[in-house]
């Protein structure tokens, strides 16, 4: 199968638009979101591992994360960790999962000072690939520019990146 590439658009100034389809059934791509023994294989940029991972998938329910880099070619990011956490508000097996992102710290508190993000992730069945879309709405788009300059859409893309590896070894 050709590399399917992310596609990445800004909608009224402080939303962020990514596609990418992947070549797995929608409910396994839906999976590798809800189980941590996934979620601890894939997320996080290249370099990047997820040595916290608490998850409670349901509405109301929290996952809360740390990702710490672990390559040291990553120069002043090696060892450095970044916390996250977000609140499941809606979920529609294998077709949706809305929540709060934002970054925390070790004890799940939410960091006031950076940017959180409302996220929805459609996952659409395309002829047995899965098209995820992912749907960043952010308060502002100085919000939205904040993250953007912390190298987001580099890091989203390469989780991404590994969350296609990861698919292809289960399948």
């Amino acid at each position: 199968m050709a590399y399917n590439a992310m596609v990445s658009r800004v909608e009224d100034e402080r939303v962020l638009i990514l596609e990418r389809v992947f070549d797995a059934p929608r409910e396994l791509v839906f999976k590798m979101f809800k189980e941590e023994e996934h979620l601890k294989v894939w997320w996080g940029p290249a370099g990047w591992e997820l040595p916290v991972c608490k998850i409670d998938f349901r509405p109301g329910g929290v996952w809360h994360y740390c990702m710490k880099c672990v390559d040291p070619n990553q120069g002043e990011f090696y060892g450095m960790e970044s916390w996250g956490i977000a609140l499941y508000k809606e979920i529609v097996e294998p077709k949706k999962i809305l929540y709060t992102d934002s970054f925390s710290d070790a004890e799940g508190s939410v960091v006031e000072t950076l940017p959180s993000t409302e996220v929805t992730l459609d996952f659409i069945d395309v002829d047995g690939k899965t098209k995820l879309v992912n749907r960043g709405e952010y308060i502002s788009p100085e919000a939205l520019k904040t993250v953007m300059d912390m190298g987001m859409l580099q890091g989203i893309t390469e989780t991404w990146d590994r969350l296609e590896q990861r698919l292809k070894e289960l399948q």
